[in-house]
């Protein structure tokens, strides 16, 4: 699969602009704050309906505009398919598919699939344990339409029963049957949610080990390991966390407190880890999304990398052009602020890219 065009209108700092792309490398260079990313995130939109950097859809609109619209044409098995994402302040945000409306945004999730490597990723191993578990969640979304949708009905019931704690705080009384009916339906959900992504982490781990070690050459050995409180039972958790729940007015147990150790020779990679070697695990936990997608779905999802070359040493790079331009790889989108740098690493690929200059939210082949 490979995104054949766009088109932006009133997009962050487009105003209307639209490109060709080529199945294969596509390498987009200009100054910071021409709009590389910008690109990359219109792109994350028509696949996953949200920007990669903000929940908030009104902020991706351009300044002073009422609206955006964002279109591009996905080709699959030689077949082409449009996709526009649009928002208006006054009716939100619409996604259309060959003209047609979906009943349930979420149910475009995953027809799509791209995956972005970008510079804030490191956020995975340096904070707490939320961006692990949404990245994780992101990936089975995309794979897995009944784990997204218990996912979305567990924080649903997750809210309901924590607004019914802080109810009865407010109020001063308990009704125990009441609280129940939510606490029932997240112990089904999240025994659900904790085996999906107990059976993930194994098959995940293993792929990514082959991808960490292609980059490094062997260099270190990694891991990652899931941990859940729901592994001992969430049902009996919960009965023993009741009234601290009712305490704090807050569920405190459940798999929206799921984390994910990454560790490097046996030791906290955010501890030990150099920010090379940071960088190098979170570019091969990307990879590993992109081949556990492809692998999964027999389809190469789109492939969006921003800014990757900034804390890797030179050979790590070769390392990584190398996989990134491997036969099994698809269509690639690469930016850099650096044009003469990345011609220089490019430069025994080059009859394989075709390259792309932003400037001023205009987009052009780097050859016109």
């Amino acid at each position: 699969m490979h995104i054949r065009n766009i088109r932006l209108f009133n997009f962050k700092n487009y105003g209307e602009e639209t490109a060709e792309f080529a199945p294969g490398l596509n390498c987009v260079v200009g100054d910071n704050g021409a709009g590389k990313t910008n690109l990359l995130d219109a792109i994350h939109y028509l696949s996953l309906t949200r920007s990669a950097f903000s929940v908030i859809d009104k902020d991706q609109v351009r300044h002073e505009e009422e609206a955006f619209l964002i279109q591009g044409t996905f080709v699959r098995d030689g077949k082409p398919q449009e996709v526009r994402v649009g928002w208006q302040r006054s009716s939100g945000k619409t996604v259309l598919v060959d003209g047609s409306a979906y009943d349930r945004l979420s149910d475009h999730v995953g027809r799509f699939p791209v995956v972005l490597i970008a510079p804030d990723d490191t956020d995975l191993v340096r904070e707490g344990s939320e961006p692990r578990r949404k990245f994780v969640d992101a990936i089975l979304a995309q794979s897995d339409p009944r784990y997204l949708q218990d996912l979305i009905d567990y924080y649903k019931y997750l809210r309901q029963r924590n607004a019914l704690l802080k109810l009865f705080g407010e109020r001063r009384y308990f009704d125990r049957q009441q609280l129940e009916i939510y606490t029932l339906r997240l112990v089904e959900l999240g025994e659900r949610i904790h085996e999906r992504r107990k059976e993930f982490t194994g098959a995940y781990a293993e792929i990514f080990r082959e991808q960490y070690a292609w980059i490094s050459e062997g260099r270190e050995n990694t891991s990652i390991a899931y941990r859940s409180e729901a592994s001992g039972g969430l049902a009996a958790l919960m009965e023993e966390r009741l009234e601290k729940d009712r305490l704090l007015e807050r569920t405190t147990a459940g798999v929206h407190r799921d984390d994910y150790r990454f560790l490097i020779n046996g030791h906290s990679l955010k501890k030990y880890g150099s920010q090379g070697q940071q960088k190098s695990f979170v570019i091969a936990l990307k990879l590993t999304q992109f081949h556990y997608l492809s692998k999964l779905r027999g389809d190469q999802p789109v492939l969006l990398l921003d800014d990757i070359f900034d804390k890797l040493d030179p050979h790590r790079i070769a390392q990584l052009i190398r996989r990134i331009l491997s036969k099994d790889t698809g269509q690639v989108f690469m930016t850099d602020a650096r044009a003469d740098r990345t011609r220089q690493i490019l430069s025994e690929w080059s009859d394989k890219i075709q390259y792309y200059m932003i400037a001023d939210g205009t987009i052009r082949k780097a050859d016109e």
